[in-house]
């Protein structure tokens, strides 16, 4: 599994972090890619090279056509989103992070979630953040996100609420339940749209885990500060242990009154979304009632989006929810020729040696629709192929 770890001694910002996934490796041009496939302008992207205290870094700079933007509220950058090219797993956690932000925003400042808008974060600026954000960390192949404790700061800030204590209270709505510290710098180092990322694509907080380190990226924020570099550090690297963990959601309801129709459909849907696993089992329930639970594995952030899926498309007044500590194998997909093709296995191994061996389903249709086949013929093909012994 490729971890990154956000190490955020200096707070962590929408700029720091893209600044750190292009110090990691990922091309301007590929970020740009992504990007353009919000069908959003009126900006441009330069990447400097820069140094905060004695530390150098990568700093994104989004300079706009125009310092005046038209007023967006969350609705509007869901739109921008829902109608672009990205694919669904870039998708979904953007508009997650953008939800999170607006219920912040919207609690902190008493108004209805529909009146609030993203002028306070620069509206294109907050889109490039988190949608380069999420698409930034797809690029590396990350699939685990962990952070350290989060350097808040202190002080005061000059907002276009008027003048507000620091961390915002926007900034400390969404860090709930998240370890948090000030170093003493009388400045704002987190800013609401940093909080968002970090909290909703985080599955961790605390010290380093233990990985193979591969890459280490800087990311530089706009100011100097005279106490400590103005950096957020991203460490990536493969998880060392021989049993991989990770946390994730359980999202279940019992149904009893649904056109079982509509099942499948929900649970295409859920895969769709990003969910982990889909399951549904036949029960009973009071009254000898005959029924049906679905439950879906979901990562944390995406737990809210699963439980308002399953509340709009099923007859279901209720979601039950909890977390679970998951622990599973190291697992890699290997491709290997058969003479019907190539097909890809996943294959499972601790400490070193193989474990498991599985021909990908849909390469193994794919083959034997294509070929006339019969399935187990192609699955068979691909076993053999793949020259690895169970032990």
């Amino acid at each position: 599994m490729k971890i990154a770890y956000f190490d955020c001694f200096s707070g962590i910002s929408g700029d720091m972090i893209l600044g750190a996934i292009l110090d990691l490796g990922v091309s301007l041009n590929d970020l740009k890619r992504e990007l353009g496939k919000l069908k959003l302008s009126g900006y441009q992207l330069e990447l400097k090279s820069t140094v905060k205290g004695v530390i150098r870094g990568s700093r994104l700079e989004i300079k706009l056509s125009s310092t005046s933007q038209p007023l967006r509220n969350l609705n509007h950058i869901q739109q921008i989103i829902d109608h672009s090219s990205l694919a669904a797993s870039i998708k979904q956690p953007a508009s997650h992070i953008f939800k999170r932000l607006a219920e912040a925003e919207a609690k902190v400042h008493g108004v209805k979630l529909e009146e609030v808008h993203f002028h306070e974060t620069g509206a294109v600026d907050t889109i490039i953040d988190v949608v380069g954000a999420v698409a930034g960390l797809a690029l590396l192949g990350i699939e685990q996100v962990v952070a350290s404790p989060i350097n808040v700061g202190g002080g005061m800030v000059d907002t276009q609420h008027g003048r507000l204590p620091v961390p915002a209270p926007a900034t400390m709505e969404l860090l709930t339940g998240v370890g948090v510290y000030s170093s003493g710098v009388d400045f704002e180092l987190v800013t609401p749209t940093g909080a968002a990322i970090i909290t909703g694509l985080a599955q961790d907080y605390g010290p380093y885990p233990a990985m193979r380190l591969a890459a280490v990226g800087y990311g530089a924020g706009d100011y100097n500060i005279e106490k400590l570099p103005n950096m957020l550090r991203i460490a990536v690297g493969e998880d060392c242990h021989d049993y991989l963990q990770d946390q994730l959601s359980v999202l279940e309801t019992d149904i009893d009154d649904m056109n079982p129709e509509w099942y499948a459909w929900i649970m295409e849907r859920a895969f769709e979304m990003g969910a982990v696993d889909v399951s549904l089992a036949p029960i009973y329930m009071k009254r000898n009632r005959p029924a049906s639970r679905i439950t879906l594995l979901s990562p944390p952030q995406l737990a809210n989006a699963l439980a308002e899926l399953l509340l709009t498309e099923s007859t279901s007044l209720g979601v039950r929810r909890y977390m679970v500590q998951r622990t599973k194998l190291q697992r890699q997909l290997e491709e290997v020729e058969t003479g019907f093709g190539r097909i890809k296995l996943k294959v499972a191994r601790i400490n070193g040696k193989v474990k498991n061996i599985a021909p990908e389903y849909e390469d193994c249709k794919r083959v034997a629709r294509k070929t006339g086949r019969p399935l187990k013929e192609v699955y068979q093909a691909a076993m053999a192929a793949s020259g690895n012994v169970i032990s």
